[in-house]
């Protein structure tokens, strides 16, 4: 650590922080803490100087440079949701089991309301919460829970009604970004699978049986909304002094990289280094804030008024390792995006006879008689799964990483924590905020144990069609 502080020190550096470590316990300390380090190094504002939080893995950081399209990109109109209130996303669980409960975020008091009914399009809550057994119980709770999905993943086999739409190659889109400088038509190369519509004819069937199909969808086809929110980027593009091409000539061509076309910016760090009097951040002082007086005001125990450690309740220097002595963690996998087409051949590759693979220090390994390719349990308070061993130097003593996204599938046994055997990680972690002040999962403070699993083994029908299905034209 000493010579790594020379290191920076020394020179013009620039802090790379990922979005991985945020989710933990106290999860809001490191990149508050990154930022203090980097105020204290100087650089801040600097180009190749500063804090750069997750370049290169999110939206337009680390990609768009200089050049930013300074218009906003057409869309579908969002209108107003007359429902002003909300949760933080990761209390799912709690806000089903526990209606008219509170929840403590950035400062206020949430009501959890009494929910009847879920409608998810978009998204794998059975894939991104933690602590899935606890989610599976409370997710029965609603009346109704319909979904938007192309494929049986495991959020459409726990809903009532499953409405099948198309995939990104079964329709007609555009794709972009405000903090990029390019557009690319997005053309329909496979006819719908099956029953399988898009989901703006979905909600179009829906908002038609619900007398507003006229002010849903304006009359507009599928190709005729595209053209629409071509022509208004195009129009908020010339403000702008951009010239876009008609829309025809755009949708026979290529993507379209409009960067010559715009001015160099200058960004805000910048700004503020060279006039911070002129030029303040949008903080309640105008500077880069250590210490808080918003925070400190809310008196949160678990988020202070400025960054320190704080001990966490699961991680190797834990009591509970005394139980449960390997720290987890579910990191990203490499053949696939989150859950995404978990079934295809890609993300098949990597698996072993069927299951995730969990990499185990040899030495871990070896004191639990694990070989390579053996299945294994591994298991916590919260829950179990089932992987294959992959035996790794290149993992560190005491830690095991299995990546998240297997398609949930638990083997029915009647218990009340049933087994997952897929590889699931997420029937291990812990379902609690990282802190009162941002209420954000923490999948990586998770504690955990292996064993050698000499059983039977359960199959697993995590992509196997819904044998009693009957569909109708």
């Amino acid at each position: 650590i000493r010579n790594l502080a020379r290191k920076l020190s020394s020179g013009r550096s620039v802090l790379g922080i990922s979005w991985s470590l945020q989710r933990q316990e106290h999860g809001e300390q490191p990149y508050w803490m990154i930022a203090v380090l980097a105020a204290m190094l100087g650089h801040i504002g600097l180009p190749g100087g500063g804090v750069a939080y997750g370049y290169g893995c999110l939206h337009h950081a680390g990609f768009g440079g200089r050049r930013r399209a300074q218009f906003k990109l057409g869309s579908l109109a969002q209108g107003k949701n007359p429902v002003k209130r909300f949760i933080p996303v990761a209390r799912i669980t709690d806000m089903l089991e526990s209606p008219g409960g509170s929840v403590v975020y950035n400062g206020q008091v949430l009501t959890y309301p009494d929910i009847r009914l879920i409608y998810w399009a978009g998204g794998n809550p059975f894939h991104h919460h933690q602590d899935l057994n606890r989610l599976r119980a409370a997710w029965r709770k609603p009346d109704t829970v319909i979904v938007n999905e192309p494929f049986w993943t495991a959020t459409a086999r726990h809903a009532d009604i499953v409405f099948p739409v198309t995939t990104a190659l079964e329709r007609n889109d555009l794709g972009g970004s405000s903090g990029g400088h390019d557009l690319s038509p997005m053309r329909q190369v496979a006819k719908p699978f099956g029953q399988a519509r898009n989901d703006h004819d979905v909600l179009k069937g829906l908002a038609r049986r619900l007398d507003f199909e006229q002010a849903f969808s304006e009359g507009r086809t599928e190709m005729e909304w595209v053209e629409q929110i071509y022509e208004t980027t195009r129009s908020r593009a010339r403000e702008r002094e951009v010239v876009l091409p008609p829309f025809a000539e755009f949708w026979q061509g290529e993507q379209l990289d409009f960067a010559n076309d715009l001015p160099e910016l200058s960004f805000q760090l910048e700004r503020f280094r060279s006039d911070p009097e002129a030029n303040p951040l949008p903080t309640p002082n105008g500077k880069i804030q250590i210490f808080s007086e918003v925070i400190a005001a809310f008196e949160h125990a678990d988020c202070p008024s400025h960054p320190r450690w704080l001990d966490k309740t699961e991680w190797l220097g834990s009591p509970l390792t005394s139980k449960f002595p390997l720290h987890l963690i579910s990191n990203q996998p490499r053949m696939k995006l989150h859950s995404q087409l978990d079934h295809g051949p890609a993300s098949r590759s990597v698996k072993i006879d069927g299951r995730e693979p969990v990499r185990i220090n040899a030495h871990d390994a070896e004191a639990r008689g694990i070989r390579d390719g053996d299945v294994v349990r591994i298991f916590n308070d919260r829950g179990a799964c089932l992987a294959a061993a992959v035996i790794s130097e290149n993992i560190r003593e005491h830690v095991i990483e299995l990546a998240t996204g297997a398609w949930y599938w638990a083997a029915e046994t009647g218990d009340e924590k049933p087994l997952e055997v897929h590889g699931n990680p997420n029937v291990l972690t812990k379902d609690r905020g990282s802190s009162s002040l941002a209420q954000g999962p923490i999948a990586h403070s998770c504690l955990v144990e292996v064993a050698r699993f000499d059983a039977p083994l359960p199959a697993n029908l995590a992509f196997d069609p819904i044998p009693s299905l009957v569909t109708k034209q």
